[in-house]
């Protein structure tokens, strides 16, 4: 599913172009407001989010134009909070609404409503590396098709890992995506339960998954 992210503040472009990626998204990023409503027209996304304060041409403009010549889903990002500007965001097609500050996991809800809504299909993501296979969106994972139980800690270490495959993660690399950034315990926990992944996986079917990097961290390949 492609997303197309019009937005002029880079720090929140580019935590929205981070986090759609890690939930399985393709984003497209603009910050020019006309530069972006020529993108969405020619790129056709499957659906487009939407600062309303924007450089040459504002979002609810950019709405107005895209609606004309696309039925793509459409949501309103922005800091005002006024009904006026709600009801103007709609008025011109806008299929929702979101203000600024968000809560990343309302905002995919939303978009998740928003496609439904549209009539898009998604198909179910799946992550696969040779027998291993991850459904993000279940919390489940295969190998050679026999189901792995794992804790939520466990699974969303096994998806960050596959998510990076190749790419050697720090320990306080996988803290600070997995447990989080004000998480205050050990980097131990990070072995532990990587030996906890080993076990229901590598060792359990006899296929070598995650390898050590002596001194640096972990790779899955």
């Amino acid at each position: 599913m492609r997303v197309f992210v019009l937005e002029d503040d880079e720090n929140i472009g580019r935590l929205l172009e981070t986090e759609l990626k890690h939930e399985g998204f393709e984003v497209s990023r603009e910050k020019d407001g006309r530069r972006g409503m020529e993108r969405i027209i020619e790129e056709t996304p499957d659906i487009a989010l939407l600062d309303i304060m924007l450089p040459s041409m504002n979002g609810v403009e950019v709405c107005r134009r895209v609606r004309k010549v696309s039925d793509l889903p459409i949501i309103m990002l922005t800091a005002k909070d006024e009904i006026s500007d709600k009801v103007t965001g709609l008025d011109t097609g806008a299929d929702d609404y979101v203000t600024k500050p968000f809560v990343l996991e309302e905002l995919l809800a939303r978009i998740r409503a928003a496609l439904r809504k549209r009539g898009v299909a998604a198909e179910e993501e799946k992550i696969i590396l040779r027998n291993l296979t991850v459904y993000p969106a279940r919390f489940e994972a295969t190998v050679n098709g026999e189901s792995v139980t794992l804790t939520k800690k466990e699974f969303m270490l096994l998806e960050y890992l596959l998510r990076n495959r190749k790419m050697v993660l720090s320990r306080e690399q996988i803290l600070e995506k997995v447990w989080g950034y004000d998480f205050m315990g050990d980097t131990n926990v990070v072995d532990v339960y990587v030996r906890y992944l080993r076990s229901k996986i590598d060792d359990a079917f006899g296929e070598k998954y995650i390898h050590t990097v002596r001194g640096v961290g972990y790779v899955i390949k």
